[in-house]
């Protein structure tokens, strides 16, 4: 495969010159205006930060993008898919809640915010996975979808379990609706935490599977044999009393991962943009963040989202550890692989491998810098 092209700019802003504007060229640069947007939805994938978190990017970011497409004649929209954990994010009220409370809201990012895959998570599209190894089919939230063209704006940091959380993250956990981060993540079977069931048999109307029955105090019981994973129980449930058992080797998260991310890209126009600042060792969906493990290095954007994870990791490791973090501190292992010495047990590479083998893009890439 080709190499692809990276554009890179730093985050040095000499007087007259902002951050925004930065940005916006670096955008441009890459190729941004060459992709027909007129009359037509964009959707623009991001991560609203978890409420308490203070790493996720600022909406003034998600404002330069927004305004490149309006400016093209495209209509676009924020968008992010519900999570699978109990937090500020499980369902679209409260996760646009947490998105307002945060800062995005149409007044800061000139667009609108869209839940992509509903109320409970469960308006997903099932879409096919080009070359899929694991998954022959996605299950992707329906307004991302829906759209004409996707567009990655992603903070680029570490990640418990993948190593690191970059664009290929951002698209294929990011964009999978309930059900699909279950078949990327767990296999597909939620357990009950019988304390927190208030025995209200929601969860059994929503399940489809007949999975669901009570025990003789009245707690929900999950049938894992007829169970098909679709995790409408967790959406249903309004106590947290239903979770997702976290089965899948972190190697065949990046996988599934990676092909999630093929499927959401496949066929329509896509742009990428990374923006590495704020490096916390862990992922914004945590309620808290960390010190940053390195410096902030700049922004980067690309047609490819392989090669701009690529060129993000190698600018990462080419950086000294920060002294106070968890990788300078003493804390963490001693590893030189700074990802590898924040999460031992992750292997980052394995999606990145895995991505370039189904076609998704290329790990060599020719960084320019604006």
């Amino acid at each position: 495969m080709e190499a692809s092209t990276v554009y890179y700019t730093d985050f040095r802003c000499p007087v007259g010159t902002s951050l925004t504007d930065k940005l916006r060229r670096v955008c441009i640069a890459a190729g941004i205006k060459n992709i027909d947007m007129e009359g037509k939805f964009v959707a623009i994938k991001m991560h609203f930060g978890e409420l308490g978190n203070l790493a996720y990017l600022r909406p003034n970011y998600a404002k330069v993008v927004a305004d490149l497409c309006k400016e093209q004649g495209g209509m676009p929209f924020l968008t992010d898919c519900n999570t699978l954990y109990p937090g500020s994010r499980k369902n679209a009220l409260e996760h646009l809640t947490c998105a307002q409370l945060n800062g995005f809201w149409p007044m800061t990012t000139g667009c609108q915010v869209i839940i992509a895959d509903g109320l409970r998570g469960t308006d997903e599209v099932e879409v096919p996975v080009p070359n899929g190894e694991y998954c022959k089919t996605a299950k992707i939230g329906r307004a991302i979808m829906d759209a004409d063209v996707f567009i990655s704006l992603t903070h680029f940091k570490g990640h418990e379990s993948t190593g690191f959380g970059g664009a290929i993250k951002n698209i294929g956990m990011g964009c999978g609706s309930r059900a699909g981060k279950m078949e990327q993540h767990a296999s597909g079977h939620p357990a009950v935490q019988e304390d927190l069931c208030r025995g209200c048999h929601r969860c059994a109307k929503e399940c489809g599977s007949d999975a669901i029955s009570y025990n003789e105090k009245n707690k929900a019981v999950i049938n894992q044999d007829k169970c098909k994973g679709c995790g409408r129980c967790i959406g249903a449930c309004n106590f947290d009393a239903i979770y997702a058992l976290c089965d899948s080797a972190n190697e065949m998260l990046d996988r599934k991962m990676a092909e999630y991310a093929a499927a959401v890209c496949a066929g329509r126009p896509c742009f990428h943009i990374s923006l590495v600042q704020d490096i916390s060792p862990n992922c914004d969906c945590h309620g808290e963040n960390d010190v940053p493990i390195v410096p902030n290095v700049g922004m980067f954007a690309s047609f490819d989202p392989v090669a701009l994870d690529q060129a993000c990791i190698d600018a990462v490791l080419a950086q000294p550890k920060m002294p106070n973090s968890v990788i300078g501190s003493g804390e963490a292992c001693q590893c030189e692989d700074h990802f590898k010495a924040a999460h031992p047990d992750t292997d980052w590479e394995a999606a990145l491998i895995h991505s370039e083998k189904i076609g998704l893009g290329s790990r060599e890439y020719e960084l320019v810098k604006i």
